[in-house]
């Protein structure tokens, strides 16, 4: 019988759930000699110091206040106003509230039911739209730089299937915890290194790439930054972000939380958050699914936006609503911490049919003094209020910490008898949905494919390919659920998958090292036969005069022209492949 609880246990299982060290040392930036000015900004640092701890002190010394009018039936905030009723007001035995019926059963949406292979999935959320923005502005850009270079080979422009190519090398470095080594070390032919890598490209078109990797129109930045301060990559993420909307339908449960991308290079946004393992970054706000994990909204932290189009309020109540507005009506519920939590946004989102279990802070006016700061309870004990919908609940766990929980989706002040401490079950529900958005990180840290870098931009590009790897993964379990691979198989698989049609390209390139082509030719299955050679017919020396009149058989490899021997340079095997 299948149950959201076994999905849930078979997702984890196939994800592989484990958190590993990012903190690199001896840090090299493959992006190091980088010199576009128009990627430079003003470097400002906002620290964060938000309390999200579910536990909370009680304070001796804090001020009780003046005593509110509580009756023998209800409390009163402290805004003395808004009235909490001790008891329940309606009988314990009823039908599921109509909030609380999800209407669309999770799994994939119409437009990714009918894939199936990693590849096709994951093109989907980074589609050929989004592709060739890169690949436009990455040439652009290549173009503005071709003139610093000696050979003019050596800055080609690129194209669609080297740019996949490229992202897939970018997922098996992730793939072999190779993110944060240097790059030489990768492409070592010593033994040490991983044969992808030197077979997809080589090291000096994998540097020269990552340097000129771009996401927007360098031209007309300048003017979009006036108005958008995520301008250099604006294009690219809200496709992407609309793409997870419309890719999957969540459960029942979501989780709004913050997560933040490693970064300590210059960024005027840039966030202290001393709480995150990485501390300095970008803060992304999400909405995942607290059961299956798959990521459908995200929103950049980038402070205060100057006038236009993309100036938007950041206060939690905006922020939640903003996530959450492609779920209206679905019935789902929405799990968050105490820095989101307020009754009005409860309440403003019952009227859009979704309900919240979270913590809230105790300095809230709509809160009785004897939730806030509770007298001397026992331990494990509970006190529950009932307002408009809104349950609250006043946990004693320890002595001195009080746990405050504000939930539209319970109407009962119902206990877990099986936690053995008389936890609300409001509680319970909390503790279970409430690491959605943490679990996306944990699984983000195991096998994580961002590089170092200066540019922030890269760094919301490598946050977008760690989610996409992800999600891609969920829509496939959905739609193959008889098949079980490994978080690890299925990012190689598709790194793979990404790099295959670049190989076969470079397989019937001339101008590579025979070892190398012949390895790319097993591999793609294209054994390109030997042309035979034809037999060549004397012709005149291009190089003599006529009065010479020199016949030779002997031609220029590239442009046939004959050479007698006195004109003709001998080139060896080897220097002539490189």
């Amino acid at each position: 019988m299948w149950s959201y609880e076994s999905e849930q246990a078979r997702l984890q299982e196939l994800l592989e759930l484990e958190i590993l060290n990012d903190e690199g040392q001896g840090i090299a930036y493959d992006d190091h000699s980088d010199t576009d000015q128009s990627d430079e900004e003003e470097d400002r640092v906002e620290q964060q110091n938000e309390n999200s701890d579910t536990e909370q002190d009680i304070s001796d010394d804090e001020e009780m206040g003046e005593e509110s009018p509580n009756s023998r039936l209800s409390f009163y905030g402290k805004d003395k106003v808004t009235r909490w009723r001790k008891v329940v007001s309606h009988p314990k035995t009823r039908k599921t509230r109509q909030m609380n019926i999800v209407k669309r059963l999770p799994g994939s949406s119409l437009t990714t039911r009918n894939l199936r292979e990693p590849l096709e999935i994951w093109e989907y959320f980074f589609n050929d739209e989004i592709l060739d923005i890169i690949v436009e502005c990455t040439n652009e850009y290549i173009e503005s730089v071709r003139n610093n270079f000696m050979r003019k080979r050596d800055a080609t422009p690129t194209n669609l299937i080297e740019i996949r190519a490229f992202i897939g090398v970018i997922y098996m470095a992730g793939v072999y915890h190779a993110n944060r080594l240097n790059a030489e070390d990768l492409w070592s032919n010593d033994g040490s290194g991983v044969e992808i890598f030197r077979l997809a490209m080589s090291l000096q078109r994998f540097r020269f790439l990552i340097r000129c990797l771009r996401f927007d129109s360098k031209e007309t930045r300048a003017m979009r930054r006036e108005t958008d301060k995520l301008a250099p990559i604006r294009n690219v993420f809200d496709r992407f972000v609309a793409n997870c909307q419309n890719g999957f339908h969540h459960s029942e449960f979501v989780t709004v939380d913050e997560m933040l991308a490693g970064f300590r290079g210059k960024c005027s946004f840039r966030q202290y958050i001393p709480s995150k393992p990485n501390k300095y970054g970008l803060k992304i706000l999400a909405l995942c699914d607290a059961k299956l994990f798959y990521t459908s909204k995200m929103e950049i932290y980038v402070g205060t936006q100057p006038d236009g189009a993309y100036k938007v309020s950041n206060s939690p109540f905006d922020v939640v609503l903003r996530l959450c507005k492609h779920i209206f009506g679905s019935g789902r519920n929405i799990t968050m911490d105490n820095w989101f939590t307020s009754i009005p946004l409860v309440k403003k989102l019952l009227d859009h049919n979704l309900t919240v279990i979270g913590t809230i802070r105790k300095n809230k006016r709509e809160l009785p003094l004897e939730f806030s700061q509770p007298a001397e309870r026992p331990q494990h004990t509970s006190m529950f209020g009932f307002s408009q919908g809104c349950t609250l609940v006043s946990y004693i766990p320890k002595k001195k910490k009080n746990v405050l929980l504000l939930s539209s989706m319970h109407d009962r002040d119902e206990i877990d008898s099986e936690t053995y401490v008389n936890k609300p079950v409001m509680i319970t529900d909390y503790n279970r949905t409430k690491g959605g958005v943490d679990t996306v990180d944990k699984l983000t840290a195991s096998y994580n494919c961002s590089r170092n870098t200066r540019r922030w931009p890269m760094v919301v590009f490598y946050n977008l390919l760690n989610v996409a790897g992800i999600n891609s993964q969920v829509v496939y379990v959905s739609n193959n659920p008889d098949k079980k691979i490994l978080r690890r198989r299925f990012l190689r698989q598709l790194g793979n998958d990404l790099v295959k049609p670049h190989l076969q390209v470079r397989s019937a390139m001339i101008n590579i090292p025979r070892t190398l082509k012949l390895r790319l030719q097993e591999i793609t299955g294209m054994n390109i036969e030997p042309e035979v050679p034809q037999p060549v017919l004397p012709g005149r020396c291009a190089y003599c005069t006529s009065k010479k009149n020199r016949k030779t058989r002997f031609q220029c490899h590239r442009c046939n022209k004959y050479m007698c021997l006195e004109h003709i340079i001998g080139v060896c095997q080897e220097c002539r492949e490189n």
